[in-house]
Formats: C-alpha cells, sequence, structure tokens
C-alpha cells in the first residue's frame, strides 16, 4: 500500500502549531501553572503531550479525508475545511491565551468557541467522510475535560492569581 503524502503532512500539520505552543509555554508550566489550585480530577502534566500528539493526528487525518472525498477546496469540503482551519486557529490560541498572558477568563471564551466549532466541524466532516466525523469524537471529548478544568481553574482562582507578574 503506497504512502498517500498529502494523508501524512495533513496527519502532522496540526503537532507542528502544538509542538511550537509546548515549546513556548514550557516555562509557565513549571512556575505559574504550578502555582494554581486545580481539582484533584487534572489529568497529569505528562497525559497533555500525549492527548494532544494523538488528538492532532487524528483531527489532521479527518481533514485529510475530508479534502480528498469533498473534492478539496473547490467542492462540498469548503465549508467544513474552513471551519477545520477556524478550530485550528483557536485551539492554537488557546495556550497562549492561558499561559502567556495568564488569562482565565479569556481563555475560557476561547475553549468556550473551540468546543462549538469542533462539534460544528465534525458535523460538516460526518456529513463528507463518516471516519473523518468519527475521529472528531475524541477530541470534542478531550475538550470538554479541558473546557471543565479551564472552568474549575478559573473559579477556583482569585483574579489577581491571574496576572502576569
Amino acid at each position: 500500500m503506497p504512502v498517500v503524502w498529502e494523508a501524512v503532512a495533513a496527519a502532522a500539520f496540526p503537532n507542528v502549531g502544538g509542538l511550537l505552543n509546548g515549546y513556548l509555554i514550557r516555562p509557565e508550566i513549571n512556575k505559574w501553572y504550578k502555582t494554581l489550585k486545580k481539582p484533584t480530577w487534572t489529568p497529569p502534566n505528562a497525559a497533555f503531550p500525549i492527548a494532544w500528539t494523538s488528538l492532532y493526528a487524528g483531527m489532521g487525518y479527518a481533514s485529510y479525508l475530508v479534502w480528498r472525498d469533498g473534492e478539496g477546496f473547490d467542492g462540498p469540503a469548503r465549508l467544513p475545511l474552513a471551519l477545520y482551519a477556524g478550530q485550528l486557529a483557536l485551539n492554537w490560541s488557546w495556550s497562549p491565551i492561558f499561559f502567556h498572558f495568564h488569562s482565565l477568563k479569556w481563555s475560557m471564551v476561547n475553549i468556550v468557541c473551540l468546543w462549538s466549532s469542533v462539534a460544528a466541524c465534525g458535523f460538516t466532516f460526518w456529513q463528507i467522510n463518516k471516519v473523518a466525523g468519527v475521529l472528531m469524537i475524541p477530541y470534542l471529548g478531550w475538550l470538554s475535560l479541558a473546557t471543565a478544568l479551564n472552568y474549575r481553574i478559573l473559579k477556583d482562582n482569585p483574579e489577581d492569581t491571574n496576572k502576569t507578574e
């Protein structure tokens, strides 16, 4: 079975932003994030890169399936791929908002918009390729946990804790 390089590139692409964000926010995890009050059900820090790497690969491959089966950017895949690009931009912007700017409130706004856009993206993916739609479900599940976590951290940490030093 030959390798379809478009599929490989599509699966790898979301991880580029994830890796860059991980590199940029790493100092904040050991400084600021460590000082925040978090719920007992917070996943261990080591779980996040594992989860995001697999979720990014899955959503990237899903985008390839939609691009392939939906006639690229000139066919019915135009809207689903636009939704995909929008959710990816929201996804990549969450980490700087939360970790760099220490804005728990605006990261909460971002992640609610992200959750909604991923749900819309997954629905439109499903209409073009059922596997692509199903591949978005674990992502939406993880985002549900992340949204609840963001909310709990926002509520459990006073406003002055959120300021950049």
